[in-house]
């Protein structure tokens, strides 16, 4: 009887769609439905007005995590394995589009979804593996920023990642200043990144039409190995976790009509804004393989795969130091841009999954402490070789966590219940759980050719 009770209190702590009754408090509550949408106004302006969440999303699929395996993709193989950042974009634009669809029409972001449907037991192991998987992207864009203002400015590595733990002030001034303000500063640096591209691809001066044919898939992708591999590497790291979580939240800063139609309107604008912003990811990702294919594989320096090795040989090989000092500039914006994020995402995770609030700054504080430390130690104790193994140690994780993300966003979103006239058709859902099933297996490959070859 005893047992048959607490299932029925269970049961009864459930509204019909699965959600738990308990109040949620808004996702980003200082910031929720901030920003007015005008009613009455041009498509253009309403547009301008969404305008915003896709580009914080997109610096998370430019980072400098995805850096190495682009570069190295491009010194191997050539232009070969563009197709397969163009399929990893087109598996990104579709799942930021679901993150964003949840956001609007439930109200919840990712993780307070998750914690509004999965057991507490669950829901904790979910927050627990978010925030490892948190930590792992602000180590990784830590690090890739120390190793920027080491190549630009010759800051040692250690000093360079103390520098970085400094950003905390300009996110906190910016929070404070409005969401709109952030938005600004990620365009900005955004167009920075491109622009820094657009000057070294017209320098190496790549094959236009061997480019063209590099975005149409190869069977030679699968039959070789190590390009296999490469291309597993770069398919498992564009997708980043935390950015699931962090566009469902943010799309609520808008002020949109609470109504279907309402609701209609914020999810075309919302997807247009990320698959535009996701474009530009696109060419910043394909940028950096080209300039390693058009420089490094074309004067046979086919095993470029640091960062700085390919610092080092822009200067000698393009006849330029702009082309080392672009390509720094570009890695420091990049980092910087991909923190800024992180740390709203840490935010909206912790908030989410515990329903609590903390400051802002000790949210921040505590995050970069978990980064900043064994990026310390590991650079203090064994140079640039430890901070590189750390860096692909991060993309283990990263890889390890992204299914917990993945699986509850396309089962939330393809749940009439839950989502009502705006749950995915039957195509969408088809090609949703195929997405989620490749990027399951890719990251357990990974992760066993990480650990046992």
């Amino acid at each position: 009887m005893g047992n048959l009770s607490e299932k029925a209190q269970e049961k009864s702590n459930y509204d019909d769609s699965g959600w738990r009754r308990e109040k949620t408090q808004p996702s980003l509550q200082e910031v929720h439905r901030s920003l007015p949408i005008p009613k009455k106004a041009s498509s253009l302006r309403k547009f301008m007005a969404f305008a915003g969440p896709g580009y914080l999303v997109a610096v998370g699929y430019m980072d400098p995590g995805n850096w190495a395996t682009s570069l190295a993709g491009g010194s191997a193989f050539n232009y070969t394995l563009l197709s397969v950042i163009l399929i990893s974009n087109i598996m990104a634009i579709i799942l930021q589009s679901l993150s964003a669809k949840l956001g609007i029409v439930t109200g919840r972001d990712l993780a307070q979804a998750c914690r509004d449907h999965f057991s507490k037991p669950v829901s904790f192991v979910l927050w627990i593996l978010c925030e490892a998987a948190i930590a792992a992207c602000d180590l990784a864009e830590l690090i890739g920023s120390a190793i920027a203002l080491n190549l630009l400015f010759d800051i040692p590595l250690f000093y360079g990642i103390c520098l970085t733990a400094f950003d905390v002030l300009l996110v906190l001034l910016l929070q404070n200043k409005g969401f709109r303000y952030i938005e600004a500063l990620v365009i900005s640096l955004i167009i920075l990144i491109t622009g820094c591209f657009i000057f070294e691809l017209t320098m190496s001066q790549p094959d236009i039409k061997a480019v063209f044919n590099g975005f149409i898939p190869s069977s030679q992708i699968i039959t070789d190995p190590k390009m296999l591999y490469i291309s597993l590497g770069i398919l498992g790291a564009t997708v980043m976790p935390h950015n699931l979580y962090l566009h469902s939240s943010i799309v609520q800063t808008r002020k949109f009509e609470v109504s279907n139609e309402g609701k209609k309107e914020a999810i075309k604008y919302a997807t247009i804004d990320s698959t535009v912003a996701l474009m530009i990811a696109l060419f910043v990702n394909a940028a950096i393989l080209i300039l390693a294919a058009s420089t490094f594989y074309k004067t046979g320096h086919t095993a470029v795969a640091s960062i700085e090795d390919a610092f080092q040989l822009l200067t000698p090989l393009l006849g330029t130091t702009l082309a080392s000092t672009f390509f720094g500039l570009a890695l420091l914006a990049s980092g910087q841009n991909s923190t800024l994020t992180g740390t709203i995402a840490g935010q909206i995770v912790m908030e989410g999954f515990l329903n609590i609030k903390l400051s802002p700054w000790l949210r921040r504080l505590i995050t970069r402490l978990i980064a900043i430390t064994p990026a310390l130690i590991v650079t203090y104790l064994y140079g640039a070789k430890g901070t590189t193994d750390l860096l692909i140690l991060s993309q283990v994780i990263l890889s390890l966590q992204l299914s917990f993300a993945v699986i509850p966003l396309v089962m939330f979103t393809s749940d009439a219940k839950k989502m009502g006239p705006f749950v995915n058709r039957g195509w969408l859902k088809v090609v949703a759980w195929i997405i989620a099933a490749v990027i399951a297996l890719l990251n357990a490959y990974l992760l066993w050719a990480t650990f046992f070859n």
